[in-house]
């Protein structure tokens, strides 16, 4: 591995990486941009403006982006015209503001939320996951999950998910419509919160897995939220790499040429009236061994 060259500065709160079409693409919250930008992060371009807060970012099968709109809780579609559409309204499924989400290759949005208005100082909540198929139908498809984040789909269908306040990277196997079952740990780093206040349940958290990506060995890139951290896990809990970036890191993701760049965003802090008020998120780059696998 290599050391960590910044490529894009400036920015108020970078999250949800994608790799796409040989540019690395992202979310910026407090300026409401889609972005993207070349390998090395030049030529860097707006794609869209999201009002209420773009996050989770995928692509249909036939190319028409979605993109995850937090705070009024809807997924986007911007039409082949440029246009932007309401792809799907999850407001009445979920607890909080959506977050981070994973297309499968049949374009079916698997769309995690908070669970709690997080801004209002509410205590956390378990919550559900949804599912948008391609038709913009909305369904709930596994429940009490605590802070459902990160997730990716390994290469023989299972969806790995990421509950930033439980410890833990949950798995399901994904069936031929989509639905979700034999639910596991597929990863724990402690024990499940008790229940309590935010700050009380921050303090029970050992790692917060936040973004993540999978590789073609099976393992998984995992952003900690709460330690500045990237750690490489595989199935069963086992840390191969743990990689301090001295910085908070709030997501990764493989891309690059050959797959083995390994782009991470980061900023000081999460706190959404600091992050909105400067523009000290970076999107970090490093070299690793085993190239990117699964999606997204």
């Amino acid at each position: 591995m290599t050391s960590l060259t910044p490529v894009v500065t400036g920015m108020s709160f970078l999250e949800c990486p994608r790799w796409h079409d040989g540019r690395i693409w992202m979310s910026d919250f407090y300026t409401n941009r889609v972005l993207s930008a070349a390998a090395d992060g030049s030529d860097l371009r707006t794609e869209l403006d999201v009002p209420h807060q773009p996050g989770g970012l995928g692509w249909l099968p036939d190319g028409r982006l979605l993109v995850v709109s937090a705070r009024d809780r809807t997924l986007l579609r911007q039409e082949r015209d440029g246009t932007v559409v309401v792809h799907a309204d999850l407001s009445g499924h979920v607890g909080g503001n959506l977050n981070d989400m994973v297309v499968d290759a049949a374009g079916r949005a698997y769309v995690g939320n908070f669970g709690f208005d997080l801004g209002a100082g509410a205590d956390p909540a378990p919550t559900c996951l949804v599912r948008v198929d391609p038709d913009g139908s909305v369904h709930e498809v596994a429940d009490g999950l605590h802070f459902p984040n990160g997730s990716a789909i390994t290469d023989d269908g299972v969806l790995l998910v990421g509950e930033t306040f439980a410890n833990r990277v949950t798995a399901f196997d994904v069936d031929a419509d989509g639905n979700l079952t034999s639910c596991r740990v597929w990863a724990k780093f402690g024990d499940v919160p008790d229940a309590g206040d935010f700050a009380a349940v921050l303090g029970q958290v050992k790692v917060a897995p936040d973004g993540c990506c999978l590789d073609a060995e099976g393992a998984l890139w995992i952003a900690d939220a709460l330690n500045g951290k990237v750690i490489r896990v595989r199935e069963g809990g086992t840390v191969l790499d743990e990689v301090p970036v001295g910085t908070g890191v709030f997501a990764c993701m493989l891309g690059g040429e050959d797959g083995r760049t390994l782009y991470l965003c980061s900023a000081p802090d999460f706190d959404p009236a600091a992050r909105a008020a400067t523009h000290e998120s970076r999107l970090l780059t490093m070299r690793v061994d085993v190239p990117h696998g699964g999606r997204p």
